[in-house]
This record gives C-alpha cells, sequence and structure tokens, in this order.
C-alpha cells in the first residue's frame, strides 16, 4: 500500500510516518504524498493508535521539500501541476483533519514542503541543528491561501511574510522565537522527549484529548464558521463516557487511570 520512500509503524499507541528519502535529504515526490494519505488513512480508521508522531530518515532531514528531480515530470505541464499541487493539498489538510495530536519530530533540515508539514502538525519538537525555510520565493513557485494560512495562524502574518519574502533559512532558535516550534532540544534528547510526549497524550483519555484538538481548531476559526455544535457534543460524549468514570475512581483510589476510549 505504501511507497518504499514512506514508512509507517504503529507502536504502544503511536502510529509513525517517516519520509524515508534520505538520500535527497527527504524530498518528497508525488508518490510520497499519495503514499501518506493511505498511511494516515489508516491511522485514522485504528482506534488503537492515538497519537501520531511524523518524522525524516536518515538523521539529517525532516523533510527537504519538494523533489526537484521530479519537476521534469510532476510539476511541469498546466494537468500535472493542477495533479500535484491538489495532491499535495490534499495530504496538508488530511494532516491537520486528523483526530488524534500529530507531533512533527524534526532533526536537521525542514524546508518548504517539510515545513509545511511540521506547521500543519499540532505540536513540534526539533534538534538544535534544525533548519527551517519556504525557499518558494527563490524557485518562482506560488503559495495559495490554503498553504499560507496554517504558518500564518502559527507565526503570525509578520514572521510569515519574512519567512516567504526572504526565502532565507531560518535556525532551531529562531522557529522557537516566532513560535515554529514547541520545543528545542538536544540531539540526543529528541528521542526521549518524544517518547515521553506520546506516552503521556496515549495514557490520557482519548476521547477528552480529541475534544481539546476540535475546540481549539474551532477557536481559530471565524466565530460565524465555528462549528458550535461539534463541539457541544464532543464534551457530552466526554461526559457520557466510561473513561470519564473510570477517571473519577482512579482519583479517588489514587492509581493511574486505564481509559480505552470510549
Amino acid at each position: 500500500m505504501h511507497s518504499e520512500k514512506m514508512l509507517s509503524r504503529k507502536d504502544d499507541g503511536v502510529g509513525w510516518m517517516i519520509f524515508n528519502n534520505p538520500e535527497r535529504h527527504n524530498a518528497i515526490s508525488l508518490e510520497m504524498w499519495e503514499a501518506a494519505l493511505a498511511i494516515m488513512a489508516d491511522f485514522s480508521a485504528d482506534p488503537a493508535v492515538r497519537v501520531m508522531v511524523v518524522t525524516g530518515a536518515g538523521g539529517k532531514a525532516f523533510a527537504s521539500g519538494a523533489d526537484i528531480s521530479k519537476f521534469k515530470d510532476e510539476r511541469q505541464e498546466a494537468e500535472a501541476v493542477a495533479h500535484y499541487q491538489a495532491t499535495t493539498q490534499k495530504a496538508y489538510s488530511a494532516l491537520q483533519r486528523m483526530a488524534i495530536p500529530t507531533i512533527a519530530m524534526i532533526r536537521g533540515y525542514c524546508i518548504g514542503g517539510g515545513t509545511a508539514a511540521a506547521v500543519c502538525c499540532d505540536l513540534s519538537v526539533c534538534t538544535e541543528n534544525a533548519k527551517f525555510g519556504v525557499p518558494a520565493a527563490k524557485l518562482g513557485l506560488g503559495y495559495g491561501l490554503n498553504r499560507a494560512q496554517p504558518l500564518v495562524d502559527l507565526v503570525g502574518p509578520a514572521y510569515a511574510k519574512e519567512m516567504f519574502f526572504t526565502g532565507r533559512q531560518f535556525d532551531a532558535r529562531e522557529a522557537e522565537k516566532m513560535g515554529l516550534v514547541n520545543r528545542v532540544v538536544a540531539d540526543d534528547a529528541l528521542e526521549s522527549t518524544i517518547d515521553e510526549m506520546t506516552r503521556t497524550i496515549a495514557a490520557n483519555a482519548p476521547l477528552t484529548v480529541r475534544c481539546a484538538k476540535l475546540v481549539v481548531g474551532e477557536a481559530l476559526k471565524d466565530v460565524a464558521e465555528r462549528d458550535i455544535g461539534a463541539t457541544e457534543r464532543a464534551v457530552a460524549a466526554c461526559f457520557a463516557s466510561a473513561d470519564y468514570r473510570e477517571g473519577q475512581a482512579a482519583f479517588m483510589e489514587k492509581r493511574k487511570p486505564k481509559f480505552i476510549g470510549a
């Protein structure tokens, strides 16, 4: 089902999606985006997966953007460009709309489409050697509203404009300052940090975590576009759940709760 350049695995409630093109710093081709859609659909359909981590293979890059070596085939003629844009937008949208929390685990280069993918995740943790950038202005590419909006929402218009206008690379501390990442850690602490975050999230009440993600997402929308009904149903589902009763019982009994997501 998946391209050999996109890997996935499931481990103790965590779904891993891995860009696997290290010889090109995990540059992303159309085939890889199509495989990513299949991976995310699989995770979404599996109630055992409570959090997803997105990362890159090889230790030198999260993802370095679009695979320019494929441009002649994938992004030359108008029809091919339209298909490429539609597929990549579908992948970014799928990543944003995952009901479970998503974490970008970033080491090294996170450029162009890599930055766009990381921005679509709920949380991002990077190493001190991480580099971020949107070099569209250096390649003559256009960024539409759908692609730009998540970045603007995350870092604000001033930083987004600087990234778009200059096309330069930003280091990890700059990324942290602008809010592009949640945390910067030492290279040898990345795995343990992600492990702690995923274990914590996976152990919490799934309905509550999903409700929180939904509510925050709706809060970011214009008031007229918010689905208040969906948020109220999500809250009601939490209070009606077995997990709510389990949480109370565990608290009173001074033990760790065992949530089942129902």
